[in-house]
């Protein structure tokens, strides 16, 4: 499968299942487009007479390109077959049940009342609760136990506000540091937090132990303070911002990146993301709201449009701050053409409900932090380990060949299937699609690819 577009000045020719990017001419372009379809004889007199006022455009030059399109098709590059549809199902099989991540829910509580929370204000349709250190060791112990050979584990800190329970934060990680080497692991540790209750002592330890923070925050102070809100209906904007710069500066170029959200409110979330990048933040996320199609910060068919135009003016945007020497780095342009992720990765997806787990504060699992409050979806707890095999093995079986939806995008071993979650929410079914995101999904990939197109003819 050949995907074609053309953005920002490039023409832009993807290959599907090899994964070749081609930044090509309008001439091979077009001739690329109508290949499949025609003999060489028709295709080089279609293209003869669609120049016929470009004199370099010759016979002799088609004759040229057409070889040249044929041997990028012979070595590959160019409409390649798909190997992986027939194993696609085996290869989360070979992983076994080993667990590499878990997502530790240490607070189901919030200290803002954030009106579009797909956690409920972070009590996931349940009880307030913090999670207690001897249910987050033995949830330490479990992911120990079950990691077999793999040596990094992945612990994420999550609410809620986890810094609500920041004493059980700071004790979790010593216990995992001072297991750790016994057991030849290597622990890393993120942090998601609203930033409220950030001081020096959060700074520095955060600094010190987290591989990553993810600190929310949804742009201009109107955007931000419009949902943000205290339970006095307070904007949180004033309060959190110079935190945040604080903490990134201190952190030395350790990971970090600004997580928002844009509703109906805001489709043309650049604005909102360019003023964070104004406030010296230069790694940068913003994700479309997660909520019921009726809610007020839905986002609407109009909306999607709107969107989608605004990833381009992004692409563009970016691309003149590199050229001024103050470059911001977007979550979801992040793309490695030569080194990216492994096809275990491409086909299988995030590892939900298989290699993945959030922990609830009473040790319950769940395929991920979306499921959680969700009774169907529980998969055990921390002490039994996973009981409910049947939804493991669903969760196992999701992968980009699993919903028929997917089988004519060539956007699929980028997206892995999609997310099984927002499947979840949008048709009831975990391999389901969610059809908005698949839309938006694609055009970040496509201005991801313009940019690495760009950066390469800038080299």
């Amino acid at each position: 499968m050949v995907h074609q577009y053309k953005l920002n000045g490039y023409n832009i020719v993807l290959d599907t299942n090899s994964g070749s990017v081609h930044v090509v001419d309008e001439v091979a372009y077009d001739l690329i487009a109508a290949y499949p379809d025609h003999s060489r004889e028709d295709l080089i007199a279609a293209l003869l007479a669609k120049y016929a006022d470009r004199p370099d455009v010759t016979a002799a030059e088609l004759e040229q390109c057409v070889a040249d399109v044929e041997a990028l098709r012979d070595a590959g590059k160019l409409w390649s077959p798909d190997p992986y549809a027939g194993i696609a199902g085996v290869f989360k099989e070979r992983s076994g049940d080993v667990v590499k991540a878990l997502c530790l829910h240490v607070a189901h509580s919030c200290n803002l009342n954030c009106a579009y929370c797909f956690a409920s204000q972070g009590r996931f349709q349940g009880e307030r609760a913090l999670m207690p250190f001897e249910v987050g060791r033995q949830a330490l112990d479990f992911l120990i136990a079950h990691s077999g050979s793999r040596r990094n584990l992945e612990v994420d800190f999550f609410g809620g506000e986890p810094l609500m329970n920041w004493q059980v934060v700071k004790d979790l990680v010593a216990y995992a540091r001072s297991v750790e080497g016994k057991h030849g692991k290597n622990f890393r540790f993120t942090l998601t937090t609203n930033g409220l209750l950030i001081d020096d002592e959060v700074i520095d330890f955060c600094n010190r132990e987290m591989s990553n923070v993810v600190l929310s925050l949804d742009g201009r102070r109107e955007t931000h303070d419009r949902l943000r809100v205290d339970y006095a209906g307070n904007g949180s904007y004033d309060r959190i911002v110079p935190k945040f710069q604080k903490l990134v500066a201190a952190r030395g170029g350790k990971n970090y990146y600004i997580r928002g959200t844009f509703t109906h409110a805001n489709p043309d979330f650049t604005k909102d993301l360019l003023h964070m990048a104004d406030l010296g933040f230069t790694e940068l996320s913003m994700e479309p709201v997660v909520c019921a199609p009726d809610d007020p910060a839905a986002l609407t068919p109009e909306d999607i449009e709107i969107v989608k135009g605004e990833y381009e003016l992004l692409a563009r945007e970016m691309l003149r701050r590199e050229r001024e020497g103050r470059p911001i780095t977007f979550y979801h342009y992040m793309l490695d053409l030569t080194e990216g992720p492994c096809i275990y990765k491409r086909v299988s997806g995030c590892g939900s409900g298989t290699e993945y787990m959030a922990v609830t504060p009473w040790g319950e699992l769940y395929p991920c932090h979306q499921f959680v409050g969700d009774a169907q979806y529980r998969l055990g707890d921390v002490w039994k380990g996973v009981e409910n095999t049947a939804l493991r093995e669903d969760f196992r079986a999701c992968n980009a060949y699993a919903r028929p939806e997917c089988a004519d995008c060539w956007a699929r071993l980028w997206c892995s299937g999609g997310c099984a979650a927002n499947a979840y929410h949008a048709t009831g079914s975990i391999r389901g699609v969610y059809a908005p995101g698949c839309e938006l999904f694609r055009k970040r990939i496509e201005c991801a690819i313009m940019l690495k197109a760009a950066e390469a003819e800038e080299a």
